[in-house]
Formats: C-alpha cells, sequence, structure tokens
C-alpha cells in the first residue's frame, strides 16, 4: 500500500512539473495548452451578456504582412497625437467588455488612440469551452501578424503602448517587443512572460507585471524567472503582487477581486500617463 502511495505522490509531481514545462517553456503555447487543464476552464464563468451600445468607438480594418485583414476596435483622441495603446483581448475574444474597457482607457489617459485589437479574427466566445477551443486553434504566426499590422497601421514615429489580460497579457508582451524602439510602456495582467531572453533584450520599453500570488498557472516562481531574466538583459521589469488568483481584474471571473482590481487598474494608468 505504501509503494501504491508512493508510486501516485511520484507521478503527480512528475505530471505537475511537466505542466508547468509546458506551460513555461514557450510562452506562445503555453497559454493554449492550459486550455486542456480542466481547473483552468472551470476557473473562468462564462461572461454575463453585455450589449454595450455607448461606445466611443468603431471598428477598423488594416493589412496585415501575411496577406490578410486584421481588424480591431479604435478609439480616438479628441486631438491629434502620435500615442497609440494596443490592447489584447483575453481568451473570450474582442467582446463588448473589452470594448468598454478601451473607452474607459481612452477617457482616462486622453492623449493617446486606442487599438484593441481582434486576435481571433471575428470569433467571439461566450462559454468556457468555446473560449478554450478558440485560444487552442489560435495560431500565434497570425495573432503576431495582426500586432505587427496594427503597429504599421498607427505609422511611423508613433509612441506605441500595450497592455492586455491572461492570453493578452502574454501578447501585450509581444507587442513590446515586436514594437522595437516604437515601445513606451507595456502593462501586462498576469499573462505568460517571454523565457528568450535573446527577445527580452530587445524590448525598449519599461514594462509593468500585474500578477497574482494564488494563481496556479503564472504562479510566483514563473513570475520569478521573468524577473530575473528580464534583471540579467538590464531590462525595466516593474511587479505588483496581489494577493489574489489568476483573472482578479475581470469582474465576469469568480475569482473578481474588486479591491486589488481597482488598485491594478490605477497602477496601470498612472504607469502609462507618466509616460506619455
Amino acid at each position: 500500500m505504501k509503494k501504491i502511495f508512493l508510486f501516485l505522490s511520484i507521478l503527480v509531481v512528475t505530471l505537475t512539473n511537466a505542466q508547468q514545462m509546458l506551460c513555461c517553456s514557450n510562452p506562445n503555447t503555453g497559454m493554449r495548452a492550459m486550455a486542456n487543464d480542466p481547473a483552468f476552464v472551470a476557473s473562468h464563468e462564462a461572461p454575463l451578456p453585455f450589449n454595450y451600445a455607448d461606445s466611443a468607438g468603431k471598428m477598423i480594418s488594416f493589412p496585415t504582412a501575411d496577406g490578410k485583414m486584421g481588424s480591431a476596435y479604435e478609439v480616438l483622441a479628441d486631438a491629434p497625437t502620435k500615442n497609440y495603446l494596443i490592447i489584447t483581448h483575453e481568451w473570450w475574444g474582442l467582446n463588448n467588455y473589452i470594448k468598454q474597457r478601451a473607452d474607459e482607457l481612452q477617457k482616462t489617459l486622453g492623449n493617446i488612440n486606442v487599438i484593441a485589437i481582434d486576435m481571433y479574427d471575428g470569433k467571439v466566445a461566450s462559454t468556457s469551452d468555446s473560449a478554450g477551443k478558440y485560444m487552442k486553434a489560435s495560431s500565434n504566426t497570425r495573432i503576431i501578424s495582426i500586432i505587427g499590422g496594427a503597429i504599421a497601421y498607427a505609422g511611423k514615429d508613433a509612441h506605441i503602448f500595450s497592455l492586455g489580460w491572461c492570453f493578452g497579457g502574454g501578447y501585450a508582451l509581444q507587442t513590446a517587443i515586436i514594437a522595437g524602439k516604437e515601445a513606451k510602456g507595456c502593462v501586462m495582467y498576469y499573462g505568460m512572460p517571454e523565457t528568450d531572453t535573446n527577445k527580452l533584450k530587445t524590448i525598449s520599453c519599461p514594462v509593468l507585471g500585474l500578477f497574482a500570488t494564488q494563481d496556479k498557472w503564472i504562479n510566483p516562481d514563473v513570475v520569478r524567472t521573468f524577473q530575473d531574466n528580464m534583471k540579467k538583459e538590464d531590462r525595466k521589469l516593474e511587479v505588483k503582487a496581489y494577493t489574489a488568483d489568476h483573472g482578479f481584474a475581470n469582474p465576469s471571473n469568480p475569482k473578481f477581486d474588486k479591491v486589488s482590481a481597482e488598485d491594478a487598474n490605477n497602477a496601470a494608468v498612472e504607469f502609462i500617463k507618466k509616460r506619455l
């Protein structure tokens, strides 16, 4: 009996370590792998139906390097500006909640145009099962192409900021990498960090990471490795760790933490405003 218990314990540890290696060895596939984890899927309740009728922006399209067209929800500043905030959505897709956040951030920040890109090419999930399917089926190559198209749409000499949550949190960091010297600031909410230090060394802007200490996937060990890698490459990273769980900033998530969400939002706004 003891031998069976010992075997099962070793098996659990091995599977846990394998899952962490899968999620962390490649940030572009790591989040997709999480869609196979029933606990991760169960931690995301379907967002309530939301008819957002007071939108301040409009849908736009732009060419992408793969010969296709990308789309996004754009909210323009009152006066012409070279400041752009590229928003990368959660695994649900570009839904009305993201459009509302784009409007709110533009209004709060002021002198900036906001582009919330559609990484699913028109697909929006209403259940955790469909969200998982869309996230797993999404092509990293296609998403990178969409991000590049949005940066090109912003124009030459644009000042690019990026912000995203969860699946989009990792792509907010990728946006900063792709934008090169045009990148001015990146805010990533509990997204999978890049682990390739050759890519991290190309980041030319400060990064704000908003993480949760109770996150079982983007856990404190993942965050510490990210901090170590950024320090090694002499890149600027500020981390705020909240006593909360994954998805704490999403009101439709069962782990929503209003106090932490408000503090994180204030930190994100202050971080971007300081660099406008």
